[in-house]
């Protein structure tokens, strides 16, 4: 939802369409292959200065020094997104019985969500702001405030609560 957010309000999304759309996410995923790789590849980066790119939290802690970083972190409930991934993985036929318990699997969340934030504290050009994904939902027109004062005022904010699709809020808590 949110990189729909940001390219319906003028920022263009680095994508490389390489993974469509699904049940799990039948708005496609705005991802970039490339992304997974940024530990042992960065010449990417050039090409996304003033675009839009979704990484997950796990990747944060190899983004190199030397670039002005603007991150947008979505903040969802920890059950919501433990039920959302369960779910993914029914779908996928790949969910195993008998592994970590939801209690266990959202303390080792939190504790990465919470290592993810320290280390973009530590870098010098980075700039964070936090978004609630359920208010967001709710129609909350100061998150969308907050992204387009970050990226630089400019964002045709309008357009981008107007993208917003409760529909796709479907693991709730």
């Amino acid at each position: 939802m949110m990189m729909m957010m940001l390219e319906a309000g003028g920022i263009a999304p680095l994508t490389d369409s390489i993974r469509t759309a699904d049940d799990d996410n039948p708005k496609g995923y705005y991802e970039f292959e490339r992304v997974k790789r940024i530990k042992k590849d960065t010449a990417w980066l050039e090409d996304a200065k003033g675009k839009a790119v979704k990484m997950i939290s796990q990747l944060l802690f190899d983004l190199p020094a030397g670039y002005a970083y603007r991150i947008i972190f979505m903040r969802r409930a920890i059950d919501e997104i433990l039920a959302s991934q369960k779910q993914m993985l029914i779908r996928r036929g790949t969910f195993k019985e008998g592994g970590v318990d939801d209690a266990q699997m959202g303390e080792m969340l939190c504790k990465h969500v919470d290592m993810a934030l320290s280390k973009i504290a530590g870098l010098a050009d980075a700039e964070l702001i936090e978004v609630d994904y359920n208010a967001l939902l709710a129609g909350n027109a100061e998150s969308v405030g907050r992204i387009n004062t970050l990226l630089g005022g400019g964002l045709d904010t309008d357009a981008m609560a107007a993208v917003i699709d409760k529909s796709l809020y479907r693991q709730r808590k």
